[in-house]
């Protein structure tokens, strides 16, 4: 057990590395950053969705903005998708599970928000019916995906973590998301980097 752990341990920061040294990934955050900072200047909110796991992120991402990341401040709008248990079982019963998310973003996204659609294989039906709501919305769209993008990847641009194994896939996506919230959080409030 113990080398498993080590083995474990060691692709986590192999994956951490590619990260590191992918520029073009660290230009896209910090532009979904940008896009963020405008959502929320504007009076606009940032949503979120994912299934299992990801709707776990979801909820943990929309929450640090809500709450607070590294500081007291105000709270700043965002929301996880399908968290009210009652919508959500009413709209997969009356419209099928891959509308969960669509149909709550019908009714909450305004053109200036922002959506971040989170997935590991890129092909879940209800993030890819959720991003081509949010496109005909005219909401910005970004995907949180493993490396191949998936179907997600025709539809927005995807932070892709350069691996194919769920486990590694997420712990990457809530490093993104801690990274994306603390960029907003800083440029928001007018706090400086480290």
């Amino acid at each position: 057990m113990r080398s498993q752990v080590l083995a474990d341990l060691q692709q986590a920061l192999a994956v951490h590395e590619a990260l590191v040294s992918d520029d073009a990934l660290q230009g896209q955050l910090a532009e979904v950053a940008g896009w963020g900072l405008d959502a929320l200047r504007r009076g606009g909110k940032i949503l979120f969705a994912g299934n299992g796991g990801s709707f776990a992120d979801a909820q943990h991402l929309a929450a640090e903005f809500v709450s607070r990341l590294q500081f007291d401040r105000a709270p700043l709008p965002a929301i996880a998708l399908a968290t009210n248990g009652s919508s959500m079982s009413a709209i997969g019963n009356d419209y099928g599970y891959d509308q969960v998310f669509a149909r709550e973003l019908r009714a909450l996204a305004a053109p200036h928000d922002v959506f971040v659609a989170i997935t590991t294989s890129g092909n879940s039906a209800n993030i890819l019916a959720a991003a081509q709501a949010a496109a005909e919305l005219s909401v910005r769209t970004v995907g949180f995906t493993g490396a191949s993008g998936g179907r997600l990847a025709g539809l927005c641009p995807c932070l892709r973590i350069p691996s194919a194994r769920t486990e590694r896939i997420q712990e990457g996506h809530i490093l993104l998301g801690h990274i994306l919230c603390a960029l907003v959080e800083n440029a928001f409030f007018g706090k400086e980097t480290a």
